[in-house]
């Protein structure tokens, strides 16, 4: 691994007397109760990460505890970040947790510099602090504490329902700061969830946290994403998840396509391959090359038909192109191209697919015109 160099048998002829051994520095550690799994303890040299200029996001810092996650989700865009280490972005990225053992005292330290001007920071926009790991470390209620107390606001993003353990340090935090919570639920049928966030928990289980944490008094956002092309992003697929999002107590959604990674894009094809290879051929189409984003077309084709439910149901409407960037620069104007043709955006009708394990290909249904 590239991080080889951090293990505890390593010595540094420059230390000073007696600390040439840098104990500590990384452990591997496996237990029972977590078989599979593999916890590589490491001593982060910084817990603040500021995120790139170029980057979309509306929030210039983060904070991962974690790299890699047990959750598993075939799609998720972070499978590349663990090539950095030398371990692969399928089955190592979901087994071979990387932890920052240190991150709380590392982060308390940074927040107590007089250069640091309280920003927003992010948790869980790499990989999601409440996965299993999070159960055996218990790293997250010190750094909801250390931001609290130096008065810097902070959002989370999970999939986990073990943040359901730290809704008393929640409500603590935001009386002091503000604090934005949401879930990441984007399957919500449960056959299909299984066999594509395999460690994650149930849909059902995210949908009680969110109803959890707004009777505690949060205003929950769900992340409707990714929406899958031809798997859920039918008006009924949509329409169902939006109906049991708002009746969990959700105060807002925010939704977005498919984005495949090149780190990414050779798992999620291959999974597709097993489970729907009668798909393999629109997606290679959808996203062709090393495309990472649906095409635009697809994505105006997906706001005309989601916008009108999440206002039918009460949510507020928020599409993840329509955040606002964290500087006030203009982006480039994108490059003018020949529309995509819409049948693009609906499942092929050939030959039928056999069976998947979550059911046969849906019929394709018309591009709708009251969107």
């Amino acid at each position: 691994m590239r991080w080889q160099g951090q293990r505890i048998d390593e010595t540094d002829a420059q230390a000073l007397p007696g600390m040439e051994n840098r104990t500590g520095f990384l452990r591997t550690v496996t237990t029972p109760e977590f078989a599979g799994m593999t916890f590589h303890e490491v001593l982060a040299k910084s817990a603040l990460n500021h995120v790139p200029g170029p980057s979309k996001m509306p929030f210039n810092w983060t904070v991962n505890p974690y790299r890699g996650c047990s959750h598993a989700c075939v799609y998720c865009f972070a499978r590349g970040t663990h090539t950095y280490l030398d371990l692969d972005a399928g089955r190592d990225f979901d087994s071979q947790i990387v932890v920052k053992v240190n991150v709380v005292e590392t982060l308390e330290k940074e927040l107590r510099r007089g250069s640091w001007k309280h920003e927003t920071v992010a948790l869980g926009t790499n990989t999601d602090p409440y996965q299993r790991a999070e159960g055996r470390y218990r790293l997250m209620p010190g750094i909801i504490g250390a931001l609290a107390d130096s008065g810097t606001p902070f959002s989370v993003l999970t999939k986990g329902t073990l943040i359901r353990r730290d809704i008393p340090v929640l409500v603590d935090a935001a009386a002091r700061v503000p604090v934005d919570v949401q879930l990441s639920i984007a399957m919500f049928d449960e056959t299909l969830r299984e066999a594509i966030e395999q460690g994650a928990p149930s849909t059902q289980a995210r949908l009680d946290t969110v109803r959890a944490l707004s009777d505690a008094g949060f205003r929950v956002g769900v992340f409707l994403m990714p929406i899958l092309p031809h798997l859920t992003d039918s008006v009924n697929a949509i329409d169902g998840a939006l109906r049991r999002i708002k009746e969990a107590g959700a105060d807002h959604v925010i939704y977005g396509a498919l984005h495949l990674r090149a780190g990414v894009k050779p798992w999620f094809l291959q999974w597709l391959s097993q489970h729907r290879p009668d798909l393999l051929s629109s997606y290679r189409v959808l996203y062709p090359g090393s495309a990472a984003e649906a095409p635009k077309d697809y994505r105006k084709w997906l706001a005309r038909r989601v916008k009108p439910l999440i206002r039918m149901h009460g949510l507020e409407a928020r599409h993840s192109d329509d955040r606002p960037l964290r500087r006030s620069m203009s982006a480039p104007a994108e490059p003018v191209t020949n529309a995509m043709p819409l049948w693009l955006f609906e499942q092929p009708a050939a030959e039928p697919a056999a069976p998947s394990r979550f059911g046969a290909p849906r019929a394709p249904e018309p591009v709708p015109t009251l969107f």
